[in-house]
């Protein structure tokens, strides 16, 4: 089992042989991290005696759980057998972790190792030693409800989505619950009232912009409270009905039937209203007038629409109105499927910044924006209901896992002082993904004389959407005192205009750490920058230079498109299809951690649509976790530096002329080449008469020297 430091360079022998109690090794792009953090135990088990049951690693992913174990078999392969497993294209994935399996039953010292997701290992924890704390045979939901091979025998039988929608289902059998639902779910998923384009709609030809709860648009808020008053206590009625006195036609706001009534609601928008109701007086009708100011007092309001309508509805008349949910939201369904999308990434938010639903739920009581106060309002009973229904049937989310694993280990000393005496060693990959319950699960979980040793790259943190905080490994003396930081600065991937390039662009960051990454590679190839006159030019020029790259003798696989979103591509994945030529694309984000010859990436534009692509979270989630646009951009600029440095050798950027993302400006001309096609000249064209050679206008159909038609 050789640990040879031999062939690391003398930073990654630094962090190797490092014995101080907090560890953090900032690795560049490309500059060996995984390699590291492997030597990192071999060097333990061979050079220090650490028994491998001593040492935990901890990774994001089970599939760089399942590369670190590889790896690790693969430095005893001596005949390559396992090697050729892993390179062998025919096997499928499940037949290669089989052998997987079987190296590591055999191997004792892999088997005794510790490597594992937080999110299983935190399972684990509770499956083993958590009854204390939580039914240990509990299930996991998910808003997919897939999972990973270990845990999918444990999958609850539904989703988070669809357990959500029972309880709101349940809390709708309360009415004042309903009500305020579905008046929620017309003004702000239906109508959207609170975005500043539908004010263009008051200037539509009927000026009826507000739903009321049966439906019906009516044209002002007052107006709505007084339909959905009428429909709350099942009163029928026909809005702005046409009345004919005397060939004159009127049309009061409201007409009650079943108490023979007409009302006109005055604001100080309505034209007068004296004629209107002398007409009425003539004709006999009874027609009520309510006002403006009446509705900023909705108690008072009730009262006087009691006092109006109530007395001259039928004996007997039930205005108790029975409503059911599937008859108010029948048509509904894609709003209330919005409504909780937004919940479930609420819940997921408070729960991975360690917050409290009620807290929220007080801080956003005082917005001053009744959007968020009203979501609020009608969340904070749903999730407690949710939180007990899941409670009920045992079920657990992936944050579950974590929070109840952290109250497990705080509570019960016993368990505590187990890991404790049992870890010597914690080593965790990816640590700028890292989120407050994760760094709060460390340190819980760890013993204080242990040793961490955590690797990350902070230009790489592009999961800040997931509740990742750059903080954790930019400030690491700050979480984990008297640290010890060690940057790995070689970059074993790229080339050097590549590697200076995109040093370069991250440095506009400013919360970062600041490094210097040099390129191993001699090569003075440059950046190329196409400017592309339209979308279908850049399709053009990225199809020649994939066949170009072909014919090097560069394959398939080893081409690869990266783009900020998925319809960015959409125009080159039609052609290559077209042309029966195959290319790897990904979109950045899961593109990181490959890479690959030749890259291409697209979609470099300025504005929305483009890259970067910054746009502030709804105020919805803002409430949770304020974030600036500043910090916003900061974490696009991580993810074209992820793209950049995905690229060995040949890296191509496709932007459109005139509209060039702002972030190939930051790479200095030293380091890329510009190209384009040249634009057609918008002078005007020059017409010859065809007898005399007179110059003449473009419109003329004869020519005025000889006379000769044009």
């Amino acid at each position: 089992m050789p640990a040879s430091l031999s062939s690391l360079n003398k930073q990654q022998k630094a962090a190797v042989t490092a014995e101080d109690k907090r560890v953090i090794v900032i690795a560049g792009a490309g500059s060996g991290k995984t390699q590291t953090l492997l030597q990192k135990i071999l060097y333990l088990i061979n050079e220090k005696n650490v028994k491998p049951s001593e040492i935990l690693a901890i990774t994001f992913t089970k599939n760089a759980a399942n590369e670190m174990i590889d790896r690790l078999i693969l430095s005893i392969d001596f005949d390559g057998h396992y090697k050729d497993i892993l390179q062998n294209k025919k096997l499928s994935e499940s037949t290669k972790h089989t052998h997987r399996r079987k190296q590591i039953v055999k191997t004792g010292w892999i088997r005794n190792l510790t490597i594992r997701t937080f999110h299983s290992l935190c399972y684990s924890i509770l499956r083993t030693y958590g009854v204390s704390e939580f039914d240990n045979k509990f299930k996991i939901i998910t808003d997919t409800g897939h999972l990973d091979e270990e845990m999918s025998s444990i999958t609850a039988s539904e989703t988070t989505y669809t357990a959500l929608h029972k309880v709101l289902i349940d809390c709708c059998s309360e009415k004042d619950y309903l009500i305020e639902l579905k008046r929620y779910v017309l003004d702000y998923l239906v109508d959207k009232l609170h975005l500043p384009q539908r004010s263009a709609l008051a200037l539509s030809s009927d000026n009826k912009i507000y739903t009321s709860l049966n439906g019906t648009k009516v044209r002002s808020k007052s107006e709505q409270y007084i339909a959905d008053w009428l429909y709350r206590h099942n009163i029928k009625f026909v809005y702005e009905p046409k009345v004919t006195f005397q060939e004159k036609e009127f049309y009061p706001d409201f007409f009650i039937p079943d108490a023979n009534l007409y009302i006109e609601h005055i604001s100080n928008l309505s034209k007068g209203s004296g004629f209107k109701e002398k007409q009425f007086n003539i004709a006999g009708k009874l027609l009520v007038k309510t006002y403006e100011e009446m509705t900023r007092d909705t108690s008072l309001f009730n009262l006087a629409l009691e006092r109006i309508i109530r007395n001259r509805l039928p004996d007997g008349f039930d205005v108790d109105a029975v409503l059911y949910y599937e008859e108010e939201f029948r048509n509904r369904h894609h709003e209330i499927r919005n409504f909780l999308r937004q919940l479930i990434r609420v819940i997921d938010m408070i729960k991975v910044d360690g917050l409290s639903m009620k807290d929220i739920a007080q801080k956003a009581s005082l917005d001053p924006h009744q959007r968020i106060r009203d979501f609020y309002k009608l969340v904070l009973p749903l999730v407690d209901k949710f939180e007990t229904y899941c409670t009920d049937r045992s079920y657990l989310d992936f944050n579950d896992l974590n929070i109840k694993a952290i109250h497990l280990l705080k509570n019960s000393e016993e368990i505590r002082h187990k890991f404790f005496q049992q870890y010597k060693y914690v080593l965790v990959d990816e640590f700028q993904d890292v989120n407050k319950i994760q760094v709060s699960f460390i340190k819980t979980l760890m013993n204080p004389d242990a040793q961490l040793f955590c690797v990350g790259d902070d230009w790489q943190s592009i999961y800040g959407f997931r509740g990742a905080d750059v903080q954790y490994i930019v400030e690491f003396t700050r979480f984990f005192k008297d640290a010890r930081c060690i940057s790995l600065d070689t970059n074993y991937r790229s080339t050097p205009n590549i590697v200076d390039a995109s040093s370069e662009v991250i440095r506009n960051n400013r919360f970062m750490v600041d490094k210097v990454i040099k390129a191993q590679k001699k090569s003075r190839k440059k950046i190329e920058v196409y400017s592309a006159i339209d979308f279908e030019d850049g399709v053009d020029f990225a199809v020649q230079e994939v066949k170009e790259l072909l014919a090097q003798g560069i394959p398939n696989d080893q081409i690869l498109f990266l783009y900020r979103r998925s319809k960015m591509f959409e125009p080159y994945r039609e052609r290559f299809k077209k042309e029966k030529i195959h290319v790897s694309a990904k979109t950045i984000h899961a593109a990181k951690g490959l890479e690959s010859k030749a890259v291409f990436i697209v979609g470099l534009t300025q504005g929305s649509g483009g890259f970067p692509d910054v746009w502030l979270d709804d105020r919805i989630y803002q409430t949770i976790r304020p974030v600036k646009y500043d910090i916003l951009l900061e974490e696009e600029r991580r993810l074209f530096y992820v793209a950049l440095t995905r690229a060995e050798d040949i890296l191509y950027l496709i932007t459109e002329k005139g509209n060039e993302s702002m972030f190939i400006d930051e790479i200095p001309p030293s380091y890329k080449v510009l190209f384009s096609k040249s634009l057609q000249s918008v002078l005007p064209i020059k017409v010859h008469c065809p007898s005399c050679s007179r110059v003449v206008e473009p419109h003329f159909k004869f020519c005025p020297e000889c006379g000769e038609q044009i």
